[in-house]
């Protein structure tokens, strides 16, 4: 790692967020970075930014992507993409964990040739995916 691809410290740099986003591994391309940018993904504290914003250490910056929040503190500006290792150094994760698998909705899967479902048949998918309603007692 070179002095001039890292900057160390706090404050002494800045970055556009979808290239620091990228950089920590956090999306895996930096078009991707900047696509969820764009579509108000990514809020630095608590502000929608767009690509080009400039990103400093000690910013709080919350991304959604793949169906799940991350919430990290920037802790060192870095322009270079860097290995898992060293960008994990780069942020503080303050992200809750990921949902269990068994908590996950299982996806509908549908006889191959099965046709269009019925109306009886939305209802019944919808039944199954429609979180547990809470019992009154």
């Amino acid at each position: 790692m070179a002095s001039d691809d890292v900057t160390h410290g706090t404050g002494t740099g800045t970055v556009r967020i979808d290239v620091w986003i990228w950089s920590v591994r956090l999306t895996k391309t930096r078009a991707q970075a900047a696509a969820a940018c764009k579509a108000g993904h990514v809020r630095v504290g608590g502000e929608r930014v767009k690509p080009a914003h400039a990103l400093k250490a000690g910013d709080e910056v919350r991304l959604f992507h793949a169906g799940r929040e991350r919430i990290v503190v920037v802790s060192r500006i870095i322009r270079k993409r860097v290995g898992a290792p060293a960008a994990a150094e780069c942020y503080v994760d303050n992200s809750p964990p990921p949902p269990p698998r068994e908590f996950v909705a299982p996806v509908a899967v549908r006889d191959r040739g099965a046709g269009r479902p019925t109306k009886r048949d939305r209802r019944e998918m919808e039944r199954l995916q429609a979180p547990p309603k809470p019992t009154a007692g």
